[in-house]
């Protein structure tokens, strides 16, 4: 008898060893990001937004650090308009990086060193 409840906990113990280990590998594999193989990423939000900036992962957050984003100006004597790449900072609070919620995610896009976003980027440094 005390053979079988050696064995019965012996095998609770590995059952439960094997879902602790399963358990951690999947909150490894939801931690990292996918590589883009580039310094700057593009995030496009669920609600429309579109952010540019340096991905980083945290749990169940995204953390974005060193900002851009376009923003439409239009002159209001030639009512011309022009899109202008905006860094992030300058409010009240002034951000150094931006914590986003994953499920708030849509897309997430490489922005390649030789594109106009990342040339605007260059600029501002």
């Amino acid at each position: 008898m005390q053979n079988i409840a050696e064995r019965t906990m012996a095998l609770a113990a590995l059952v439960i060893a094997a879902a602790l280990c399963w358990l951690a590998l999947q909150t490894a594999q939801r931690t990292k990001l996918p590589g883009t193989g580039s310094a700057y990423q593009s995030v496009a939000l669920v609600n429309g937004q579109l952010y540019f900036g340096r991905l980083d992962a945290e749990g169940d957050y995204l953390v974005l650090r060193d900002v851009f984003f376009v923003q439409t100006r239009q002159n209001p004597e030639t009512r011309a308009v022009a899109n202008v790449l905006v860094k992030r900072g300058a409010e009240p609070h002034q951000p150094d990086r931006m914590l986003i919620n994953r499920q708030q995610v849509l897309l997430i896009e490489p922005v390649k060193a030789d594109s106009q976003i990342a040339r605007l980027i260059a600029q501002q440094k």
